[in-house]
This record gives structure tokens, sequence and C-alpha cells, in this order.
């Protein structure tokens, strides 16, 4: 009731200050969106602050984030007489680096954040977030009112709006393995790989043609890039649909079909395939076949650096990443064709993306909520600040070609003129798609609608999984998969059922089949919720 009654409270304050902007002789056309400036009349913006931005990534070091930034300031002076500066968290490690400021919340304004891999449910318990219901009416009028109110139940805990979803902006973000289509035509595959056991072909393959030439059939690095290849092994294998809220992959739904069923991939399926010793045993192949270095668990290399200089066959990434690494390539290794192996193709087991895979929350202890709402508001519906936000200054990091497209300026470097500012919390398709990127694979809508063709719907974006009653047993199971699970990937385990014998052992003695059943009595009640 105390949430109905403030929303009601809200539209009405929203249909007062349409009413009061029409009585003055404005209406709200598609160019008062392009500029909310009228909004700001009645509100107090005399004092100069500065509002930060929490984002995923490396800061570029190339002096670009400055020069845009001066840009950006100067627009946001005129309009709100603030200014805005990022503040990155680079990969190596970001998780840590990312909760740990979200706990002291010093310093913090509006923050990047998500619900499958930025704990924005277990930072939302913890008080990490700010209380948006009373504040977005007022302070981002323009993203109150075209967000849906069937979005904004994705982002409300106990309650109350704790973030403002990413929800108008299409995208797949699904995993896969990329690869060289000139190498692959090469090696004899002409047809789009569709399976691991293709793919096991064009790794043997460029061992073969090219190992002597000092590259390396998939140069992967990092812990979270290991695992990740169970992960699309569990996609490509399986039915079974990962809970994003549960941590460390540790809980899947049964099936699409049967998704409030909890199911472990660690131990035998259903149908008593161990798939996770099937895995073992193929990675210990590939390991042993030199498909990756011999000290692959201490390999630093940048994996698409390696890529295009030639030096690597494979890059693991997702969709997103594929529909703009395909041109930049080009540019670097003309006629390289990279073409793209989505796990779900296998299996058809994809689901849809979640709003709150991006997002945008206020941290709780912001000094300056109201202006780091309105900063917010001008960059999800100004397309001035949009443009200088998302793609950096024009003529430098872009340029309007003359078929409408966003593309990149003669003599573009991206080392040298490269900028991210990694706003992947209220990107819009208006401003996207009205300029269709030409920096994007020509085929885009091609895949995009394949994987709409048989993609389900994603099932727990209204699922806050409480995790205090196994806090401990959470705690000590990530310490024993990140211990175990990136050797098994990479088949440095040694014998795969040794091996994988050794880690469901010690899943068990840290409390796994406890926290099982405590996620499957949280997903019962969550389905009778509804």
């Amino acid at each position: 009731m105390k949430s109905y009654l403030r929303r009601l409270l809200a539209l009405i304050f929203a249909l007062v200050l349409t009413l009061t902007m029409a009585s003055c002789g404005k209406t709200p056309t598609d160019a008062d969106k392009s500029a909310p400036e009228g909004d700001t009349d009645e509100i107090d913006i005399s004092t100069f602050v500065t509002i930060s931005h929490l984002s995923l990534g490396n800061k570029p070091t190339n002096g670009q984030y400055e020069a845009v930034k001066e840009e950006w300031d100067k627009y946001l002076k005129e309009k709100l007489n603030c200014a805005l500066e990022i503040q990155y968290i680079g990969w190596t490690d970001y998780m840590t680096q990312y909760n740990l400021l979200l706990a002291t919340g010093e310093g913090l304004d509006l923050i990047n954040t998500a619900s499958d891999w930025l704990e924005m449910w277990p930072n939302a318990q913890r008080g990490a977030f700010l209380e948006l219901n009373e504040l977005l009416p007022k302070y981002a009028p323009i993203t109150w009112e075209t967000v849906p109110e069937s979005s904004w139940a994705e982002v409300t805990f106990k309650g109350d709006i704790i973030a403002i979803p990413e929800d108008m902006y299409s995208q797949w973000i699904n995993h896969g393995f990329m690869y060289r289509g000139d190498w692959a035509r090469e090696i004899g595959i002409t047809e789009p790989i569709k399976s691991w056991e293709e793919f096991q072909v064009y790794l043997q393959g460029v061992k073969d043609l090219y190992g002597d030439q000092g590259v390396i059939p998939f140069d992967l690095a990092g812990a979270s890039n290991m695992k990740a290849l169970y992960d699309g092994w569990t996609n490509s294998k399986s039915s079974l649909i990962c809970i994003d809220p549960v941590p460390e992959g540790l809980a899947f739904g049964k099936s699409d079909d049967e998704w409030w069923e909890v199911r472990s991939r660690f131990y035998p399926l259903d149908d008593g395939t161990d798939m996770l010793l099937e895995f073992a045993k193929e990675m210990k192949e590939w390991g042993d076949a030199g498909y990756w270095r011999e000290d692959v668990l201490n390999n630093t290399a940048d994996g698409w650096v390696q890529f295009k200089a030639g030096l690597n066959g494979t890059r693991q990434h997702h969709t997103q990443t594929y529909v703009y690494a395909y041109k930049e390539l080009e540019r670097e290794i003309p006629g390289a064709d990279l073409q793209f192996f989505p796990w779900c193709e296998e299996s058809k087991n994809l689901t849809k993306m979640s709003i709150t895979h991006g997002a945008t929350a206020i941290g709780a202890r912001c000094k300056n909520p109201e202006r780091a709402l309105m900063v917010y508001d001008l960059i999800r519906n100004d397309e001035t600040m949009y443009r200088l936000f998302n793609w950096g200054i024009e003529g430098v990091q872009y340029i309007i070609n003359d078929k409408g497209q966003r593309d990149l300026p003669e003599g573009y470097i991206t080392d040298q003129h490269g900028f991210a500012s990694n706003f992947w919390g209220g990107r819009m398709d208006k401003f996207e798609l009205k300029y269709p990127n030409a920096t994007m694979v020509d085929n885009w809508e091609e895949i995009y609608n394949n994987f709409e063709s048989y993609a389900k719907p994603y099932r727990y974006g209204r699922f806050v999984f409480d995790k205090s009653p196994v806090e401990s047993e959470l705690a000590a199971l990530s310490d024993v998969v990140n211990r175990h699970l990136p050797a098994i990937c990479v088949g440095k385990a040694g014998d795969p059922e040794a091996a994988v014998e050794a880690f469901r052992k010690e899943l068990k003695m840290a409390g796994y089949d406890k926290v099982l059943e405590e996620v499957q009595r949280q997903l019962t009640e969550f389905k009778n919720s509804l």
C-alpha cells in the first residue's frame, strides 16, 4: 500500500508538471525531451557540484577521456551547473573492487549495476543504494514517464525503486567463440561452426597450419574466462538455465518449462548424464593437444590484442562484442572475416536478456542525489549529451556518414582515438538505431533475428535471493569453485575423474546441499507469489 500511494502521488505530480508546462506554452514534443532544461526552473542548481559515475572498464590512457570530459562538462555547466567524472574500475579483480567501493559508499553518486553480474540485489540488501521513489518524478521526469510500470517492477526492492533499468536498448549478451573465417576455410570448414566438436576441428587446424609460426589456437587468460568455458558447455549441452541471483553458477533452473525446479550443474543431471565429468575429459584433451599455453593458469596476455596481431585463433565473448569486433578486426587484418559460434546455437538454449543486465543506481551516501538524477536524465534523453557521453566527440571518435550512419573518421586509430564511458545503464535505441552503426557487422539484424526466433523469456528478473541464511556457506563455496574449477576448465587438474570427485567432495563439505535447499525454498516461494 505504501508503494502504491507513493506511485499515485508521483503520477499526480508528473501530471501537474505537464499541465504547468502546457500553460507556459510548452508541449511535450520530442524536441522538449531532447533538451529537458525546462524542468529545472523551480529546482535550485545555484551551487556548482561534481557528480561521479562508477563505471566498469579500464580507463582510457590516450588522453581522450580528458578531452571528451572537457566537452561534456561545458554542456553540463550550461544545463545543470555541474561537472561529471567517471570513476573507472579496471577489469582485474573487478568484482572485489566494486563491492569494496559499494561497502564504503564514499563519493559514489551514479553507479553502474546489474542483477546478473554486478550483484545488484545483494548490494541492495546491504543498503548500498538510495531509494528513488520520491526523487525520480521531479529530478528525472522524462525517464520516470517513459519507463513502463512493468520495468520499474524489475528494479523494486521491498517496495522501493533502487535503480533505473536499461530497458530501451536492443542487445544480446549470450557468449560464444569468435574465430578467423579465413583460417577456417583454409582448414576446410566452409559452413558456420555450430558445435564444440566442430570447433575442436578448427582449433586443431589452426595448430597444424600456424602453430610453428607462434600462433596459439586459443590464447586463454584469466580465471573468469576459464570458468566461462563451463558456462558455455552447460549452455550447449543441457537445457539448464542459470539462476543469476545465486553467485558462482551454483544453482540452475531445470529448464525453461520447469524454471522453478533447482538443479546443480556440478552433479549428474536427471537423465544420468555426468556433464561436468564429460567436460573435464574434453578440456583435458584440449589442453594436452596444446590448444592453449602450457602455463595457461598463469597467462596474463590480452587475448584480443594477440588475436589482432595474428597470434591467437580464438576469442571468447558475447554477441554484442562480436558485432562490433568484426569490422575492428577487418581494419587490422583485412580479409580475416571474423566469425562467431554462439554456444546457444547447438542446443537452442537461450534466454532473453534481463533489462537489469545494465542499470544505474544512486549511492546511498550520495551528497547530491537530485543533481545526479538530473545528470542521468540528461544523458539518457538529451541527444547532445547522449552522444558526448556514449560516443565521444564528433570528428574524433565518430562521424555521421552520408548514409546517416555513425561511422569512424578517416584516419581513426583505436589506440590513439578510442574512448569509452561504458554507460551500460541507460542506452537508448531511439538514438542508437536512428543512426545505424556502420562499425557493426553487416548482418547484425540477421543474427539478432535468429536469436529472437528461439529465445525464451528471462525468468528470474524479479527473484531476489536472500543470501543471509547461507552467507557463510556461499563464501566457502566460492572459495572451492575458484580453487578447483579454473584448472578443470583448462585440463590442468590432473586426472579428470579424480579432479571432479575432489571438487564435489569439497562442495559437499562446504555446505552445498544446504545452499541448494535454500535456493529451492526461496524460488518456490517466489513462484507461488506470482
